[in-house]
């Protein structure tokens, strides 16, 4: 078992910066890849990053290419998601999830093994 804590949400003005934390505990954080989404009212949760096990790989949804960016430190068994330019279509409750490989269709929320609880992020304009 993983278990996962998000933290660092808030509100924010359109173009301000915030950065998520995710803290896991329970099994060895090095052998889970990372993975953002997020889920604004009535859709549907979406990716936004991933990351490999060492943090050597990532990969972004289009919508947070060049503004968002995903990063971990296995010492302190904990991924980050730093936001910049953040826009009021960013707004949602962004989850961790991690799993216990890397690749294939890492999009896909269903792929994952353990979740967090959520942080809401709300951006204004």
């Amino acid at each position: 078992q993983v278990q996962l804590v998000e933290s660092g949400g808030g509100l924010v003005q359109y173009g301000g910066s915030l950065r998520l934390s995710c803290a896991a505990s329970g099994r060895t954080f090095s052998y889970f890849s990372m993975g953002w989404f997020r889920q604004a009212p009535g859709k549907e949760r979406e990716f936004v990053a991933t990351i490999n096990y060492i943090g050597s790989m990532t990969d972004y949804a289009d919508s947070v290419k060049g503004r968002f960016t995903i990063s971990r430190d296995n010492a302190k068994n904990t991924v980050y998601l730093q936001m910049n330019s953040l826009k009021p279509e960013d707004t949602a409750v962004y989850y961790c999830a991690a799993r216990p490989f890397w690749g294939g269709t890492y999009y896909q929320p269903k792929t994952y093994d353990y979740w967090g609880q959520g942080t809401q992020v709300t951006v204004s304009s």
